[in-house]
């Protein structure tokens, strides 16, 4: 008895209109591209992070300005509108600095397997979304 012949891998042309939509990304691709997508929104507000440094530490008058700011706004902005804003800073430093070290560590000790890739990244996740939400409510006034 002989077994049966396996058909060769067949390899097709993807349709975005078709493909794309139903494909699942697993969970270190989306680390992947959420790194940099952080990387690119700490890049991007820069300047808004200068602005907040220095309103902060220059005398008691700029501090109360700066506080002034976030919960009343400055200018045309809302303080609702820079809260948001300081809240999508605080996500991409923590991601990015989770995922950074996800990948120091995955060079350090060569762990390239499939599960701990999976794990790690599933972590990664958690993690920076965990600890935004704790500091989101510090921002907001929760607690």
């Amino acid at each position: 008895m002989t077994d049966p012949v396996k058909p060769p891998a067949t390899f097709r042309n993807i349709n975005a209109l078709h493909d794309l939509p139903t494909y699942r990304l697993p969970a270190a691709g989306w680390v992947s591209i959420l790194h940099r997508v952080s990387g690119a929104l700490m890049f991007l507000l820069l300047p808004f992070i200068i602005w907040l440094f220095d309103k902060s530490v220059s005398s008691e008058i700029s501090f109360a300005r700066f506080k002034s700011a976030i919960n009343f706004g400055t200018g045309i902005y809302p303080g609702w509108f820079i809260r948001l804003t300081m809240l999508a800073l605080i996500w991409a430093y923590l991601h990015h600095l989770i995922a950074g070290l996800r990948h120091l560590y995955m060079d350090a000790t060569h762990s390239v397997s499939r599960e701990f890739g999976r794990s790690s990244a599933v972590f990664t996740l958690s993690a920076s979304i965990g600890l935004t939400v704790l500091l989101g409510a510090k921002l907001f006034g929760i607690y």
